[in-house]
């Protein structure tokens, strides 16, 4: 009887083994197999600075986030990334921006300039910046949709330079033949009760309404 005992402990011993790699075989198999329907969903690019990367709230609820649960509450084939990155200005993504073009983009929306302003950039630097990351992208998929977030700022350095900064973003538009959204945060801008403490950046209501905005031209691109 003993024998037998020791046999069956054994027994169970190699059956519980065989069982666990097989089930860690599957789990393996199951997030993979997830992992490649996500990748083969098409992608949409947000590319910004800290109004893209959601500052101050959560990533889920800024309005690249919000564009991903509607995407998926809606079942449609495309997926976010969210590249934005505090501080950014239109130089500094123009710089980073081949490590975000391994893959080729369905949709790109560039929301950049915002910074420039703000530091009292030369608008036409900006709209050089701009243009080069629109050609950059261009030039290795030609097939990318392209969309331009146009911006406005305070007018703290000057009427004119207001002035001139407001207009380089339909002119690159109109140049580079891309979508433009005339002003990303119409609607929330100057709103205190929108805003962060800061005044520039919204908070999650005043996600909801870029993200609106975002939504009214991205729906009829998907």
């Amino acid at each position: 009887m003993k024998t037998f005992s020791n046999y069956s402990i054994l027994f169970l011993l190699v059956f519980s083994i065989a069982c666990g790699s097989k089930n860690e075989k599957t789990s393996e198999s199951e997030s993979t197999s997830k992992t490649e329907t996500a990748q083969s969903k098409k992608l949409i690019l947000f590319f910004g600075n800290s109004l893209t990367a959601g500052y101050g709230i959560e990533a889920e609820d800024a309005f690249p986030g919000l564009t991903a649960a509607r995407i998926d509450s809606l079942g449609l084939d495309y997926r976010v990334i969210n590249a934005g990155l505090s501080g950014e200005t239109t130089a500094s993504g123009l710089s980073r921006l081949d490590w975000f073009l391994e893959e080729e983009p369905a949709i790109f929306i560039l929301e950049l300039g915002g910074n420039d302003g703000l530091r009292g950039i030369t608008p036409s630097e900006t709209k050089k910046n701009l243009k080069g990351i629109i050609q950059l992208v261009r030039g290795k998929y030609p097939e990318t949709i392209i969309v331009l977030a146009g911006m406005q700022i305070p007018p703290n350095m000057g009427q004119d330079y207001t002035k001139e900064f407001s207009e380089l973003f339909p002119q690159v538009a109109a140049e580079e033949n891309v979508i433009l959204i005339p002003f990303l945060l119409e609607g929330v801008a100057g709103n205190p009760d929108l805003n962060l403490p800061d005044g520039i950046h919204p908070t999650e209501e005043g996600h909801k309404i870029v993200f609106e905005t975002i939504w009214d031209t991205l729906k009829n691109l998907l």
